[in-house]
């Protein structure tokens, strides 16, 4: 697993919001469902995304945008007009006044709009992340990403009008590809994380690659860079400057995260969380935690609950 598939495990889509809006202008629609995480397809029509206090950016047929919540933002087919719905936390959908107007917008499976013949199609999928693996990945990604769909677009739009049984899987799948076709279109053509550009250096990517698919195992540099082929000091080196701290500091930081969110499932004891992801012990899982993240794990989990 490299590092890209390792943050895209915490935002898999299970279940998630899946809509085709079939619109006509004028229409406007206020986004203020606090998502951590939305993709919106283009797939007829053109639309404009417009942040509070920001410029409008235009999305034409075939692309996807890519937005990083929770912030509110507005989707219209011109940046003049007017909300007209507003898309509150659970996708419930009203006028400005509050009335709910899903009912009165249902066009039948998974479809929602003002006009069956509506000259604008837009799907949307909607990722409620939690977790501290998911959050390596938003903070990664800058507001707004457009960036062209390609032919899954086509497919989920043919999918999503479908009633049939594992529909839902299907759509969960197609969902995770379009995101992932976009973020990899997006770093390769803007500045992307140091970890995203040292997946692809053969000592580096190789050494995180490990890191990332065995936490548990007790590394140090010197086993790391038996692995890959090289000396400690040369891995050491490569490795910061590419990633932009050292492996262990790196290892630290990903064990962490992995406890953060294991420490939420009802089950698990600080033990066997520790065993999991590399600790001797539940006071050393406890002290490491404590330095890093400021609080205890039983403070962490409290937190988490409530």
């Amino acid at each position: 697993m490299d590092q890209l598939a390792a943050l895209l495990d915490g935002p898999r889509a299970h279940g998630a919001f899946l809509l085709r809006s079939i619109l006509d202008p004028p229409w406007s629609l206020r986004i203020q469902d606090e998502a951590p995480l939305s993709v919106v397809a283009q797939v007829r029509g053109e639309s404009w995304i417009t942040f509070d206090g920001g410029e409008p950016v235009r999305v034409e047929p075939g692309r996807v945008a890519i937005v990083r919540g929770p912030e509110p933002y507005t989707v219209a087919d011109d940046p003049a007009t007017r909300p007209q719905v507003v898309i509150h936390p659970g996708q419930r959908c009203t006028t400005l006044d509050g009335e709910s107007v899903y009912q009165a917008m249902d066009l039948g499976v998974r479809t929602w709009g003002n006009d069956p013949g509506g000259g604008t199609v837009l799907l949307t999928g909607t990722y409620n992340l939690e977790g501290e693996v998911s959050r390596r990945l938003l903070d990664a990604l800058p507001r707004l990403i457009v960036e062209p769909g390609g032919p899954l677009i086509g497919l989920m739009s043919a999918e999503i009008v479908k009633d049939e049984p594992g529909q839902e899987a299907v759509l969960d799948r197609l969902l995770d590809l379009l995101l992932i076709a976009v973020l990899r279109a997006h770093f390769a053509a803007n500045e992307a994380p140091g970890w995203y550009r040292a997946m692809s250096d053969p000592i580096v990517g190789k050494a995180m690659r490990m890191l990332h698919n065995n936490p548990a195992h007790p590394w140090t540099v010197a086993a790391l860079a038996a692995e890959v082929g090289v000396s400690r000091a040369s891995l050491a080196r490569r490795f910061t400057d590419l990633v932009g701290e050292p492996p262990m500091a790196f290892l630290t930081d990903w064990r962490l995260a992995l406890a953060a969110d294991l420490l939420r499932e009802p089950d698990a004891t600080i033990g066997s969380v520790a065993r999991k992801v590399g600790y001797s012990s539940p006071f050393a899982l406890s002290a490491a935690f404590k330095r890093v993240r400021g609080v205890s794990p039983q403070q962490h989990r409290a937190g988490a609950v409530t």
